[in-house]
């Protein structure tokens, strides 16, 4: 648990890993718009199912991993499901619970499909109705690609990594992206599928109603001999998610060896939770790594200690998370924003505490993290902070997290160059609004020369040109229009990274540029 001190949360010694993976596993309820604790209630779930088959250790590990990180993929399309459904969080919602094998049950789910845009829905519906297999296939394997880049620098087995690559297949083959049929698809997979919908079912109608609901999927949906299993000794399956705290109960259940790092070392982890969180948008690609650069360096300006800055680097790392359940609509929109969304957006920093307080790993961040909006005059959100009752920490990363935001390309304006977005900081702190000394650190670490090592994969100038615009969504017409070559050339070039990278979607492409510091830029 994390320790107080002189009113300031101080990190633990060494942090249990399945802690940070709790963290991404509220992150992805938030970006799916499922009950907060959902990904956690799930793991209960399909670990009590995997003790109750007989799994062994090793197997039960797989399936609570899986469980619990089984949402890990997305927001791989979020700005795609954005564009096409309006709001990508409300469709996730739709979408993990749309039953496309029972064609009844599906024409009444279509009735209510779409409502989060009334003036819309008959279009959203038919739009969603109509996407062929091969479509459904192509993006969830946007999905899998996401999970399989993220899944073992989270330390995960691989044969949990490859549950999360099923979790759209279904038992009756009518699933996505390889359409797999009944125990073609691990074992792991087909009880994460029961798990999932049991929880999803109980918080929507209650447990008896989702027990029926089970019953209904069994065969078409699900594995019929695993809802037999949860059926024989429902109410005792439903107990284990009846207790005082579901993460804590998480953390305890987790079968064999628990994981730690050292505290300095979660940096990697947090890396992972970065990147989902910067999928969220198109022009979000790379922001919270630019963010933990500034901020680390100016950190170290300012005279802090080693130990410091790589907790500033982990906080601006995390600094965004709470995005995730701000529909995508509203970061890639071009226009102004109403009051309505406006709201929404103040509401992230808030989320993002929220996250961190309740994981004992992460909590000695989360003021940090979760200030980076708040303003010297008070101004800021989401508590209006005053003065020096901002620590310096915050200071900082707030100045960090501007100053980048500024030389990074936004749907409404281009970049700032560094020395305009310098002079806009310094406005900013004579206005008041932002720290002399952070923001005066902040512009020192943007100077500071950053030696870049030799391009990852043998990857050439030009292909991480390429790279950056299609990762931000660019068509092949559009890269070439930017980089004035034609869109044979653009094509030859993807052929190539594609080769080197391994990855083929715009996701998984997004992610490998993360991972090797290739976005911003």
């Amino acid at each position: 648990m994390a320790n107080y001190r002189g009113g300031v949360t101080i990190p633990p010694a060494s942090i249990r890993v399945t802690e940070v993976l709790a963290a991404l596993s509220l992150t992805t309820d938030l970006a799916t718009g499922a009950p907060f604790e959902k990904g956690l209630a799930t793991c209960l779930v399909a670990t009590d199912l995997a003790e109750r088959a007989g799994l062994d250790e090793a197997d039960r590990r797989t399936v609570f991993h899986a469980a619990l990180l089984g949402a890990i993929g997305c927001t791989s399309r979020a700005s795609e499901n954005a564009a096409a459904f309006a709001d990508d969080v409300a469709f996730q919602q739709a979408y993990h619970v749309a039953d496309r094998g029972d064609p009844q049950f599906f024409e009444n789910q279509m009735k209510e499909f779409g409502s989060w845009a009334p003036d819309r829905q008959p279009q959203l519906r038919d739009r969603f109705e109509t996407l062929a297999p091969d479509q459904r296939s192509a993006a969830v394997r946007s999905v899998c690609e996401v999970s399989r880049a993220l899944g073992p620098r989270l330390g995960l087995p691989e044969a949990a990594v490859v549950a999360l690559t099923e979790v759209k297949e279904r038992w009756d083959g009518l699933g996505a992206p390889e359409r797999l049929r009944g125990e073609t698809i691990s074992l792991a997979g087909r009880i994460v599928h029961i798990a999932e919908q049991a929880v999803l079912a109980s918080a929507e109608r209650g447990r008896e109603e989702a027990l029926a609901e089970l019953r209904r999927r069994a065969g078409g949906h699900l594995d019929p001999d695993l809802v037999a299993l949860f059926s024989a000794d429902a109410d005792a399956v439903w107990d284990c998610i009846d207790v005082p705290d579901v993460l804590d109960t998480v953390v305890r259940r987790e079968p064999g060896v628990p994981l730690h790092v050292r505290t300095g070392e979660r940096l990697g982890l947090c890396l992972a939770l970065a990147i989902v969180v910067d999928l969220k948008g198109r022009w979000l690609l790379g922001h919270s790594g630019h963010v933990a650069e500034l901020a680390g360096a100016a950190a170290g300006l300012s005279g802090m200690s080693a130990d410091e800055c790589e907790t500033m680097r982990a906080a601006a790392l995390l600094h965004d998370i709470g995005r995730a359940g701000v529909s995508s609509a509203i970061w890639d929109r071009p226009g102004p924003l109403g009051p309505g969304d406006r709201e929404r957006v103040r509401l992230h920093t808030y989320w993002t505490e929220r996250v961190l307080r309740r994981c004992p790993g992460l909590a000695d961040l989360a003021d940090t993290a979760a200030g980076h909006h708040e303003r010297l005059d008070g101004s800021g959100y989401h508590r209006g902070i005053r003065g020096r009752d901002s620590a310096k920490p915050a200071r900082i990363l707030a100045a960090a997290d501007v100053f980048a935001a500024l030389t990074e390309p936004r749907p409404h304006r281009p970049a700032f160059a560094a020395d305009d977005a310098a002079r806009e900081l310094m406005v900013a702190a004579k206005a008041g609004e932002l720290d002399r000394e952070a923001c005066a650190a902040v512009v020192e670490a943007a100077g500071l020369p950053t030696p870049r090592a030799d391009l990852p994969c043998g990857l050439t100038e030009r292909e991480v040109e390429v790279l950056r615009l299609a990762a931000r969504g660019l068509s092949n017409r559009q890269i070439a229009a930017e980089l004035v070559v034609s869109e044979r050339t653009v094509g030859h070039h993807l052929a190539h990274i594609y080769d080197k990278t391994g990855h083929r979607t715009r996701a998984g492409a997004a992610v490998f540029a993360m991972e090797h510091g290739l976005l911003p830029g």
